[in-house]
């Protein structure tokens, strides 16, 4: 018996394509693949139609392109929030609402309240409104996770109601007022040519992201040999490093292609007293600082979820919550971290938002809630709980964006763009319910 059921192994795999082979070997998940193809397609498809209507395309380029990345950030940072979240079978309608109110809190923090005591521009203001933001945001995310865990009413309704508690309560925060202009050094969160680390910093940056990826290479390599797990081919390795470093460092020349534009460089050589004319010097913008807090968040969400006994009781909650409870998880307890954790991103996000806006608005973070469900379902997040990753959600955050940003060049009006991003929402999850019974 288990000779022929060898013999029948060894049979499917010679029957096996090239390409099968290749992701068997490689380990390079295929919805990964189909998810960057699609970025792709989108990429492409939006730039050349540019180029057919108007003559020129804008999409790939390096000025839409980087902007696109900051633009990204906001919805990103939520998204790896949100994989927790609907990984344990649950919903979160709140996250735009939260960041609104985040948003709200910190501005008056900063405008009204602070500099009263501290003195206008005082160094401590943004550090002090930030820690305020992202503390507001756990707290109203622990609070949901409470009424849900503790009080039984399902995550819907609680987030349905927080989707207008909080939206509401930013309004009355201000009486529906802009608050502006925010704190000078917590503007550059926001990204814009004084909010990226230049040309130098994103070469050191693409460095320490090149050797880190190798690294991570050799130390899976060694910890498969130390418990005698299959290795990947040496061939695979390779790629894996040389592909992964390839990008890394196209990306870099990519985001200091593009430049200050001349009249922030005018400033800037007048701001040093500089005797070059503003014409002749190229200042890169490099990657911008929300671009480097996605990545900083997505570093440490994938490391809680695949490195940490938490990230595991919550795919097992995921995957069986009855099972969950009687191997003695406390499920309840769980839910109240996933749910802080969710508010303490949307914070975060609000930080990233109003930096960028240099305002707070209370329509801030509007429908927001929609775009990150949309990012972490598109990156293979399952509703039926269990399956989810962080990579996929940033990436699935980068095709909504690129949707919107799309749609927004070539002239598409708001209700065609709120169109699209519903049905892409149903098409995504009616893929992943077609992967899951084809898995079975």
């Amino acid at each position: 018996m288990s000779d022929t059921t060898q013999t029948t192994g060894a049979a499917k795999v010679e029957n096996e394509g090239a390409f099968t082979r290749f992701l068997r070997a490689t380990e390079i998940d295929a919805r990964l693949l189909g998810m960057i193809a699609a970025l792709v397609v989108i990429w492409v498809g939006f730039h050349l139609y540019g180029k057919i209507a108007n003559g020129y395309g804008a999409f790939l380029t390096a000025r839409n392109l980087w902007n696109l990345s900051v633009q990204t950030a906001s919805i990103g940072v939520m998204a790896t929030g949100m994989v927790l979240i609907i990984v344990t079978r649950h919903i979160d309608l709140s996250v735009g609402s939260i960041l609104g109110f985040c948003a709200m809190s910190m501005a008056i923090i900063q405008v009204w309240i602070l500099p009263e005591f501290l003195g206008l521009g005082h160094p401590l203001i943004w550090p002090i409104a930030v820690l305020c933001g992202l503390l507001i945001g756990c707290l109203i995310g622990a609070f949901h996770g409470f009424l849900v865990a503790y009080l039984g009413i399902p995550a819907f309704i609680v987030t349905l109601g927080g989707l207008l508690v909080w939206r509401g309560a930013a309004f009355l925060l201000a009486r529906g007022e802009t608050i502006s202009p925010v704190d000078a050094t917590f503007a550059k969160l926001g990204g814009g040519p004084y909010g990226s680390i230049g040309s130098l910093g994103s070469w050191i940056v693409g460095a320490i992201a090149c050797a880190a990826l190798v690294w991570l290479l050799f130390n899976g390599r060694t910890q498969r040999r130390r418990f005698k797990f299959p290795l990947r081919p040496m061939w695979a390795e390779m790629f894996l490093g040389g592909t992964g470093s390839a990008i890394i460092l196209g990306t870099v020349l990519l985001v200091n292609s593009y430049p200050w534009p001349i009249g922030i460089v005018r400033q800037y050589v007048a701001a040093n007293n500089l005797q070059t004319p503003a014409e002749e010097i190229f200042k890169s913008h490099g990657f911008a600082i929300p671009v480097l807090i996605l990545i900083a968040v997505g570093v440490a969400m994938t490391f809680l979820t695949t490195r940490t006994r938490f990230g595991r009781y919550v795919f097992a909650i995921g995957g069986n919550p009855e099972a969950a409870e009687l191997a003695g998880i406390n499920t309840r307890w769980v839910t109240v971290k996933i749910f802080a954790i969710m508010g303490t991103l949307a914070g975060l996000s609000a930080v990233i938002s109003s930096a960028r806006l240099n305002s707070a608005t209370n329509n801030l973070g509007t429908l927001d809630e929609l775009y990150v469900i949309a990012a972490a379902v598109i990156g293979g997040t399952s509703f039926a709980g269990g399956i989810g990753t962080i990579y996929g959600a940033i990436l699935g955050a980068l095709v909504m964006q690129s949707l919107q940003t799309g749609m927004v060049l070539i002239g598409f009006d708001a209700a065609i763009q709120q169109m699209v991003v519903g049905s892409v929402l149903v098409v995504a999850v009616w893929i992943d319910t077609i992967y899951r019974r084809r898995a079975k």
